[in-house]
């Protein structure tokens, strides 16, 4: 992991920890490139070209940013989706596993 985004990731909760590492493992998984790991104002971004996803923590969730997010909102429909586009995953929630393959894959793939 990027130096500067542990350091980043580390002052979260272990809980919060726990579920940005398998996002983050699971986006690793999805592509067939290794994305370009680094803070963009202060927000942990992975690269590939131009295409990005952030995985944006918070005290009790974690906001993933990905332009494929907004074709599979009807397949997310028990998440919150900001008026950005973002999809909010809290810690009670169980990670919707294959909608998220399937946006990691189609945003950075």
């Amino acid at each position: 992991m990027n130096e500067r985004v542990k350091e980043y990731i580390d002052i979260y909760p272990d809980e919060i920890i726990d579920m940005y590492s398998t996002l983050r493992k699971m986006l690793f998984d999805c592509v067939s490139s290794e994305p370009q790991e680094i803070l963009w104002a202060k927000l942990p971004s992975y690269y590939v070209g131009e295409s990005f996803v952030r995985l944006i923590p918070f005290k009790d969730h974690i906001n993933i940013e990905a332009k494929a997010v907004s074709d599979h909102k009807e397949l997310l429909s028990g998440y919150k989706i900001t008026p950005k586009g973002m999809l909010q995953i809290f810690l009670k929630q169980e990670i919707p596993v294959v909608v998220l393959k399937q946006i990691f894959t189609e945003t950075l793939g």
